[in-house]
């Protein structure tokens, strides 16, 4: 005979099949060692010697990288505890588009040393007021730590050594190529007096060659072929309809009763004489080039090569809009002949062969350019793709490099600083506090363990030779580990 489990008062209250966890062990343990093992799964990817993880989704794509957002975005993490911290290593993509692996493996450490002291008998609440404590004192001492202060971001120069820092973690060897292209390219469209978006700096990926073999313009590509005879216009005047390029049709269907050749010539003639007057008039406004968000009518396409209109299409209205921004034009909703404001310059608009793959380029050459591209070339997709996800870090560093100007000393020379300071920050505090704050010193030494750990290096050697060299006052805080 089977026993009766009685069920608490709380699952009585609820439907069938809820999980109902109390108490320290089968709560705050099961969650706190869920957040270790999602931080430990991804600590392998940090640093210019990560691990690439190969990532299977449930859309059966493969992603081979060793970018955090990546490869946790692909994860799906379920455990709710694990998601919380899905969801910081998120907004630190959104805010910042880097540091996501450094949110994650933080969170990680800390969550890990929390198991330790609430195993020694202190509180949550204790651990909760040690760490906000340290986390205020950390917040002083970075302020302190700044070594280095980029005066201008509009210069190229000021601007490679940081883009390299962030580019080099992602793509170890090809740092001076990518940052010297990205710094090239956020350096064109480098506003004075709007914010920077990183938005405006595109990449274009096309199969072939190697990933030096990447290049940077002024303006916009697309992988298309153009529709007229026309492949190339200097100084181009550009229409841009987000209609088809094609003589109106009627919503109802209409008969007309055609009784001679001759009429039926006239309606013919008719017809193309409407259409050569639209193309006509655009051409007597100086237009060179038109792009339309649709299809392109053949009458039209005939008369627009009459007058050596250059025809392009393109199918995504988002590209549409890109484009309207990168040559200041208006997208017209229907077929008629643009105001002057209304029409977008393009200094070159030509057809060109990228390997084997045949793109539309819109070229600017004046100063400052809206937007900006860059083309990357690689071996396989999987190359590519994690070249572009390597670019976007190094754009989003130039983001956050226009609103702070200030840098603090890498390869982890900072936190083994932070960690020393938050120690005998640790030591002077009374109360249950203390070690709560001594635990959140030693979770950032877990950074120059992983980056040892990843290299091939002893990493409690390399901790306790950093720990000795941060003893000088003077240089010693700016001291890392040499991989």
């Amino acid at each position: 005979m089977a026993m009766h489990v009685p069920k608490s008062y709380f699952q009585n209250m609820m439907k069938e099949g809820t999980k109902h966890l109390t108490g320290m062990h089968e709560a705050v343990f099961s969650n706190l060692e869920a957040c270790t093992e999602l931080y430990k799964t991804i600590k392998t990817c940090y640093g210019p010697k990560g691990l690439n993880k190969m990532v299977i989704n449930h859309l059966s794509k493969l992603f081979v990288t060793n970018d955090a957002a990546t490869i946790i975005k692909e994860l799906e993490v379920q455990h709710p505890a694990a998601k919380m911290i899905v969801l910081a290593s998120q907004q630190q993509e959104a805010e910042c588009g880097d540091g996501t692996n450094f949110v994650m493996i933080l969170a990680g450490s800390l969550l890990e040393k929390a198991i330790d002291l609430l195993e020694c008998g202190l509180s949550p609440s204790e651990v909760i007021k040690g760490y906000e404590m340290a986390g205020e004192k950390c917040l002083e001492i970075l302020e302190t730590l700044v070594c280095h202060t980029a005066k201008d971001v509009k210069n190229k120069e000021s601007v490679i050594p940081i883009v390299k820092t962030a580019v080099g973690s992602k793509q170890n060897g090809y740092e001076d190529f990518l940052a010297e292209l990205i710094a090239d390219s956020c350096s064109k469209i480098m506003p004075t007096q709007r914010t920077f978006n990183v938005d405006n700096v595109r990449t274009c990926k096309i199969l072939g060659s190697g990933v030096l073999a990447s290049t940077c313009l002024q303006g916009m590509v697309f992988k298309r072929n153009v529709e007229s005879d026309i492949t190339s216009v200097k100084d181009a005047k550009i229409a841009v309809y987000s209609c088809p390029f094609d003589i109106g049709t009627t919503e109802t269907k209409g008969t007309v009763l055609i009784k001679t050749a001759d009429e039926l010539q006239q309606f013919s003639v008719d017809e193309e004489k409407l259409v050569e007057n639209s193309v006509k008039a655009l051409a007597d406004l100086g237009i060179t080039c038109i792009v339309s968000g649709g299809k392109v009518g053949d009458m039209m396409l005939h008369f627009a090569n009459k007058f050596n209109i250059m025809v392009v299409r393109l199918m995504s209205k988002w590209d549409l809009r890109r484009l309207c921004k990168s040559i200041n034009a208006t997208a017209l909703p229907n077929m008629t002949p643009p105001t002057q404001e209304e029409i977008g310059f393009c200094s070159l608009v030509s057809l060109e062969e990228v390997g084997d793959t045949t793109v539309v380029s819109f070229r600017q050459e004046r100063e400052e350019s809206a937007m900006s591209t860059i083309i990357i070339r690689g071996s396989t997709d999987n190359i590519m793709d994690d070249i572009e996800r390597a670019i976007d870090d190094g754009v989003n560093s130039v983001k956050v490099l226009t609103r702070d100007q200030r840098c603090l000393p890498g390869a982890a020379a900072t936190e083994i600083e932070l960690a020393k300071q938050i120690m005998t920050f640790g030591e002077q505090t009374p109360g249950m506090e203390q070690y709560a704050i001594k635990k959140f010193a030693e979770a950032f030494e877990v950074f120059p363990k992983i980056l040892a750990e990843n290299t091939g290096l002893k990493a409690n050697e390399v901790l306790a030779k950093m720990y000795n060299a941060h003893q000088d006052p003077v240089s010693g805080m700016n001291s890392g580990i040499n991989l």
